[in-house]
């Protein structure tokens, strides 16, 4: 389900607004996903101290990316080069002057920076699927899970490693390597906020079934996709005796908050209206709100479903219009309708 606002300005005092005005309609919260803005951390302070703040996952993993997408660049260039080098130093070999702007006439050399950027590439990529693991809800270790405390332990080893692989790096990507490191030094303790919340269920789940069984359990989640999506059809693959224990863990990892993917989808579904008017008033986004709520997905995990159903309001009603106050005989199917309103309209609607 999707509550929006008009777009608010990045300081510290206009999101205390916000959550004050969230508060007074009800809303209350346990743990909040961002991308770790200093604004909304302040204002979180302030309004909830004692309520988590969780980095978004995504938005670190999606800096590894853009990097680890500038060294490849980067090596495709130097093994580019290689024909050109070797054909200057047949020509200085020849006598001849070497062409190009800066050209390099030592094959060996050159050879040995292509290695070294091989190196920096292949490390990179391993130390960023080493992150993701490790940032995952479900962390599998020799044959038990693995807790907050151990976690927290591989991810400051990681660290290390990518500083020692910073100062290896070439001069000419050493800048993009090292505003990574500093930009997960500052992520890295908001990153694992929604650990401690599952070491309690994990620790019981271990005391009831054992290290190995919760292991076999957490293997079977992250291959959900396969064995099931649905946390009560993928526990009724394992004995009747572990089922409740089963549910209780596959829950608590369903409901594990670490990345603001609601705000990115529902951020992409506002993206073509906003191309289309420039520019969202607090009524169309409003409206845009209502619909969404209500709208059945017609395929896929939740088909069938609209927003308002899956957050518990199984008798929700589907018909978005009929909400707002039209008739219940104009509905879609007998008459197209835009979101494209006037500004009447949408007074009308809003009000």
């Amino acid at each position: 389900m999707v509550a929006s606002i008009p777009p608010v300005a990045v300081d510290a005092e206009s999101w205390t607004l916000l959550l004050w005005d969230l508060q007074e309609q009800g809303v209350q919260w346990d743990a909040m996903v961002s991308d770790g803005g200093k604004a909304i951390q302040s204002a979180l302070e302030s309004v909830t101290p004692g309520s988590i703040h969780q980095r978004d996952v995504w938005h670190v993993l999606h800096e590894c990316q853009k990097v680890q997408g500038r060294i490849d660049r980067a090596l495709n260039l130097l093994q580019e080069q290689t024909p050109k080098v070797e054909r200057n130093a047949k020509r200085v070999a020849a006598g001849q002057k070497p062409r190009g702007r800066n050209p390099k006439t030592d094959p060996l050399a050159h050879g040995h920076d292509v290695q070294r950027m091989q190196y920096i590439a292949r490390s990179l990529k391993y130390l960023s699927s080493e992150l993701q693991r490790l940032l995952g809800v479900v962390v599998l270790k020799d044959q038990s899970l693995l807790a907050s405390r151990g976690r927290q332990e591989e991810l400051d080893t990681l660290l290390e490693l990518f500083f020692e692989l910073c100062e290896e790096t070439p001069p000419s990507v050493k800048k993009e390597l090292e505003g990574l490191l500093r930009h997960m030094q500052g992520a890295l303790a908001g990153l694992t906020g929604f650990c401690p919340a599952l070491d309690s269920v994990q620790e019981q789940a271990a005391l009831l079934l054992g290290e190995q069984a919760c292991h076999l359990i957490g293997w079977a989640w992250l291959h959900r996709a396969i064995l099931g999506p649905q946390a009560k059809q993928l526990a009724a693959s394992f004995p009747p005796a572990w089922q409740p224990t089963v549910l209780t863990l596959l829950t608590a990892w369903d409901q594990a908050a670490r990345a603001s993917s609601a705000v990115e989808n529902w951020h992409s579904i506002l993206r073509p209206h906003l191309a289309v008017h420039r520019a969202l008033s607090a009524d169309l986004l409003a409206i845009l709100a209502v619909w969404h709520n209500h709208r059945v997905a017609p395929r896929g995990l939740h088909k069938g479903q609209s927003p308002l159903m899956r957050a518990g309001l199984t008798k929700a009603p589907t018909d978005w219009l009929a909400v707002l106050g039209y008739p219940a005989s104009l509905s879609l199917g007998q008459q197209p309708c835009s979101l494209k309103a006037s500004k009447p309209e949408i007074e009308s609607i809003a009000a």
